[in-house]
């Protein structure tokens, strides 16, 4: 077990990825909050989602980015060595082949940091998202 230094919670994992206090209010704060390494990474995304939905609502859901439209549809965040980006599992599974040079699980993208973005694929999966493709 590891205890936070600053805000004294224990997890199971040292050091594991977490907010402190209250989370934040807005998309642009939670960037600001990341390690600086991480930062533009964060934005070049979230304007990569920002352009494929310009209508949706921004919000913070989970602690993380998120664009909605009476429901989230895709979120991201920012971790040690990658971006997470959450489209759902049906997006993983429309787009799987060409995400396959990245790490995938159900609903989740891995974008490591030490590769370049894939801004043009990340718009695409939003702008699907956004059309309510995998959604009842």
């Amino acid at each position: 077990m590891w205890n936070c230094p600053r805000c004294g919670r224990t997890f199971k994992n040292t050091n594991q990825d977490h907010y402190c206090g209250t989370a934040p209010a807005t998309i642009e704060e939670y960037i600001q909050r990341q390690p600086e390494y991480a930062q533009p990474y964060l934005r070049q995304v979230n304007h990569a989602i920002q352009s494929a939905l310009p209508d949706a609502e921004e919000k913070i859901a989970w602690s993380m980015p998120t664009y909605r439209k009476k429901h989230n549809l895709i979120q991201f965040a920012a971790f040690r060595k990658h971006i997470g980006l959450y489209p759902g599992p049906e997006a993983v599974e429309a787009f799987a082949d060409r995400l396959m040079e990245y790490k995938t699980s159900k609903g989740a993208i891995q974008l490591p940091y030490e590769k370049q973005l894939p801004l043009e694929l990340i718009g695409e999966i939003a702008k699907w998202c956004g059309e309510g493709n995998g959604r009842v």
